[in-house]
């Protein structure tokens, strides 16, 4: 592996730290490839650091022993974007899934739980299944990384209680009962105490849960297996010989070097839900650039931007452009703009969303992605794309409002940063958001005498078990509905985000990015969110970013060398036929 000052040789460059990226770097390397892993962030892990780090993975070992079949999938999957099914993309998927998991467990530091319950998200649909699909990451240990632990990239700060990170499912629900059970609360204070006095020891609280464990067990297996990861190192252009084929990158920051990549490129630096260019040309809300808010990490356009010098083309025949999640946008009290990804709690009882004149347009117990979708559907001839989240005094004492904790949390800071209104009735608190009174008045008499019976004529609202997951499980006759009863009342506002792009770049079966006429940009390879949805823009379940960066990210590893061995024959067939 030569290297100077300004060159640096190796087979495979990896743009970017996230789980697609990670997955090619450690089957690469894991076959003898010198590999190098470029990550303009200041932290390793990208935005799966900060997921919940699920993987959707159907064909795995504890679904099939469900009964999960994959007949099954493909029913789901068929079902979920019909017009937009990539076939042969979702062929390559289930086949690999089973040598890709196999791979991460038992030949990286990689482990898996699988949860005895996850829905998927359309659970209406033929083939879902309440199991066996979606799997976790284990918690680890940071330390394991020793020097590098604070590399890794941190928790998004709004989504944890008081620096824990909760999972969905059985512990997330101990959190949603604190305030209710002396067994919910002994779980939730030793949770916490150990978080404390983790960061009061290590200045970061050390066992890793949800996507910074897998992060972090993935960056172990990238040390233990010699790749080179560079941080705070962006590519800042794709390097292309006479004949088309990329040949490496010039990365800038702290490794600023032209890298020689004998094998190939394989660009996974996520989508580009943080580039207000792009946003304006492919999101369908956002036509001034100014009404999306990305929680991601490094979603800026990088991956389709070096493509597209190279020949690449964004493809946006898919279903839904973006995987949506309503988010709020409010500042800390030193002014920094924060958000809060609303993915877990607009389904429990009390709780509804409503627009500018005070109607609901969904239901609010859907998948964020597509409860999203609704919302943005609802808006399209409005000037801009917003809602409320609206619940009652009781509510809000029992669950809180996302960010805002329930009882017995003080509130007076979510009201100083702007994330949390109060008012004393209904029309008092359409008068401080602006919205009409009457429709609002209007909209909770309409919904309280079917929740209080469990029911939801308008929008079904708790009528699929996926549905209830997203409830409280305890609450009767339906984990999902209650009433919107007596004051004060207090109100989140909800603008849209994402989780990242389902647009991205178009590729070929082996994951080759390919320009807008079908041919191959030989030596670039894309993966993750850089590359188009090969679930045609739809949503199946917990994971469904992860689960298809896994297994294509392995792919693409695990094929570089060979792609790059029959290009190289290619061409040299053809030089001896002149």
């Amino acid at each position: 592996m030569t290297e100077t000052a300004t060159t640096a040789v190796c087979d495979v460059l990896v743009i970017g730290s996230g789980v697609a990226g990670m997955a090619a770097a450690l089957k690469a390397a894991s076959q003898g490839l010198s590999v190098i892993v470029a990550e303009k962030e200041q932290y390793f892990g990208g935005t799966t650091a900060i997921s919940a780090g699920w993987a959707w993975v159907p064909g795995n070992q504890y679904g099939i022993a469900q009964g999960d079949t994959r007949e099954d999938a493909e029913t789901y999957l068929k079902n979920l974007a019909p017009e937009t099914f990539n076939e042969a993309g979702v062929r390559n998927f289930l086949d690999t899934v089973p040598e890709a998991i196999s791979f991460f467990e038992n030949e990286t530091d990689v482990k898996f739980t699988y949860p005895e319950k996850a829905p998927d998200y359309q659970m209406d649909l033929p083939g879902a299944r309440l199991s066996g699909r979606a799997i976790l990451p284990q918690d680890v240990d940071a330390r394991v990384l020793g020097n590098k632990r604070l590399l890794m990239q941190p928790y998004m700060s709004s989504y944890t209680v008081f620096g824990y990170m909760p999972q969905v499912g059985p512990d997330i629900n101990e959190f949603f009962h604190v305030n209710q059970s002396v067994k919910s609360f002994s779980y939730v204070a030793k949770k916490l105490l150990r978080t404390w006095a983790d960061a009061a020891r290590y200045k970061r609280p050390v066992l890793r849960s949800n996507g910074n464990a897998l992060m972090t067990r993935m960056v172990k297996s990238a040390d233990d297996l010699g790749v080179r990861l560079w941080k705070a190192s962006p590519a800042l252009s794709l390097t292309v010989d006479d004949d088309g084929t990329v040949t490496g990158a010039v990365i800038g920051g702290e490794h600023a070097v032209t890298v020689t990549a004998r094998a190939g490129v394989i660009l996974a630096a996520g989508g580009f839900s943080g580039n207000r260019e792009l946003r304006r040309r492919y999101f369908p809300h956002d036509a001034g650039g100014d009404d999306h808010f990305t929680p991601t990490v490094g979603h800026g356009g990088d991956a389709a931007t070096l493509a597209m010098g190279a020949g690449g083309y964004i493809d946006d025949s898919v279903f839904s452009v973006g995987s949506w999640a309503p988010v709020t946008v409010f500042r800390y009290l030193g002014g920094e703009q924060r958000l809060f990804p609303h993915l877990r709690a607009i389904g429990l009882p009390g709780l509804i969303a409503v627009d500018r004149h005070g109607r609901r347009f969904g239901n609010e117990a859907l998948s964020y992605h597509d409860f999203g979708g609704a919302m943005i559907g609802h808006n399209k001839d409005e000037d801009r794309t917003f809602g409320y989240v609206i619940g009652d005094a009781k509510t809000m004492h029992k669950y809180g409002i996302g960010y805002a904790k329930p009882w017995p949390m003080p509130r007076g800071y979510f009201y100083r940063t702007g994330y949390l209104v109060r008012a004393n009735t209904l029309a008092e608190l359409a008068g401080k958001l602006g919205i009409d009174a009457a429709g609002l008045e209007a909209t909770v008499a309409d919904f309280n005498p079917a929740a209080e019976r469990g029911e939801d004529p308008a929008f079904g609202r708790g009528s699929t078990q996926y549905n209830h997951f997203r409830g409280d499980l305890e609450h009767k006759p339906n984990p999902n509905l209650a009433p919107v009863g007596k004051g004060p009342y207090y109100a989140a506002k909800i603008q849209m985000g994402d989780l990242g792009t389902f647009a991205g770049l178009g590729v070929n079966e082996h994951s080759e990015v390919v320009t807008a006429e079908g041919s191959v940009v030989p030596g670039l390879l894309a993966v993750g969110a850089a590359a188009v949805s090969v679930f045609g823009g739809g949503y199946p379940g917990y994971g469904s970013h992860i689960g298809p960066a896994l297994v294509f990210g392995y792919r693409a590893g695990r094929d570089i060398a060979r792609l790059a061995g029959e290009r190289n024959a290619s061409r040299q067939a053809n030089v001896a036929g002149r």
